[in-house]
């Protein structure tokens, strides 16, 4: 009996992605090793972030790091390191911020919930363009004397969020000398993304430790100019300032270091050859007269989103003919145990092999055919 049966939870086949809700990712069994290890011993918790720290710099790239706990934390801690520098008094009267900086602008294209969390040590945000794009004019008469960043939303390929928009983007924080935020928490892959968004100039760029780096779940990290990272360790725990309920623990901190030691080009091309043969085998065996299995993969030519999992497989089904609808398949898969979560919208289901588990493509397959056949035998 699992752990999850003991305590009466729904064990869930996660063929959606690397989503918060269903937990993230499986960590590496390397990554929970060095956790054990981690959990029998007391450390300075100073000295522990300040050398995973310098690995995750190194690995990155970035002049340096610091570990947080998700990258939602990332964001709020950058924002009052901008707020406050490492000055103890300023930071001390937040959210007290009569006579501070506090405007961050940030492309409304781009604008979505995670931006709430850099508001959250009392920043206003300042949205600048329509839905529909920006000009780089627009941010710049955006600017006044009470901006404190430039936030920018990156969504790798897709435009105005894309690696030649940031470096516009960078090139107006360079100007005003205003730090430039980049919120990149599950841009990972492509793996050049780690180091390439940074080398942009970006003053600050945040990532999640919980997706496909596969660290915990409740980890983060956030890299960049070092004078900004010494003014987030400042507020972070276990000092008494923004990021004191945002604790890490010696253990996640090894955990997420160890995951991104192992989070190399090769081992991400083996994944990626992986989930080539997994959506190989969802078109070879869910394909039929009443039921379309095609490979969906973005193409950044056309500015289509393109990182995290790809390829995928698109189930399209012929709805009148097999007597049932993609929604209610869809249904019938969650209500099942294990539970089966993916993505529905009109006559389609998307499995995405990311973070599924060797085997669970095969209980997929069976249990969308036991349902069609079961929708067969109403009609």
């Amino acid at each position: 009996m699992s752990i999850y049966d003991k305590l009466g939870v729904k064990r869930v086949i996660n063929a959606w992605g690397t989503l918060t809700s269903l937990g993230g990712s499986i960590m590496l069994p390397e990554v929970i090793e060095a956790m054990n290890e981690a959990a029998k011993a007391f450390v300075n918790m100073e000295e522990l972030h300040e050398k995973a720290g310098k690995i995750i710099a190194k690995i990155t790239g970035a002049e340096a790091a610091y570990v947080t706990s998700g990258a939602a934390a990332a964001l709020v801690l950058a924002t009052a390191a901008c707020m406050t520098g490492d000055d103890p008094e300023k930071m001390a009267r937040i959210p007290y911020i009569e006579g501070f900086k506090n405007e961050i602008i940030v492309p409304e294209i781009q604008y979505n919930p995670y931006c709430r969390n850099l508001a959250i040590p009392c920043a206003r945000i300042i949205r600048v363009g329509t839905k529909e794009g920006y000009s780089l004019e627009d941010i710049e008469n955006a600017i006044t004397d009470k901006t404190v960043a430039i936030a920018f939303v990156f969504f790798t390929s897709k435009r105005y969020c894309d690696m030649e928009a940031l470096k516009e983007v960078v090139k107006i924080g360079k100007k005003h000398r205003i730090p430039v935020i980049v919120d990149a928490a599950a841009e990972l892959p492509p793996i050049e993304n780690l180091r390439d968004i940074v080398a942009t100039g970006a003053d600050l760029v945040a990532f999640s430790g919980g997706k496909d780096i596969r660290g915990p779940n409740d980890t983060g990290f956030i890299i960049g100019r070092a004078d900004l990272i010494k003014a987030i360790a400042a507020h972070g725990c276990p000092h008494q300032y923004m990021g004191r309920p945002m604790k890490v623990s010696k253990e996640q901190i090894v955990g997420l270091v160890v995951a991104l030691q192992h989070y190399t080009p090769e081992a991400v091309e083996a994944r990626r050859r992986r989930w080539e043969e997994i959506v190989e085998y969802f078109i070879k065996e869910l394909s039929s007269e009443h039921v379309k299995v095609e490979k969906i993969v973005p193409d950044p030519k056309k500015h289509e989103y393109s990182a995290q999992g790809w390829p995928r497989a698109r189930v399209t089904f012929d709805e009148e003919r097999l007597g049932i609808t993609a929604k209610e398949i869809n249904d019938l898969l969650r209500d099942g145990n294990p539970a089966i979560y993916a993505p529905q919208s009109n006559n389609h289901i998307v499995l995405n092999p990311q973070c599924l588990q060797d085997g669970e493509e095969k209980i997929i397959v069976k249990r969308i055919k036991e349902i069609l056949s079961n929708a067969r035998k109403k009609c």
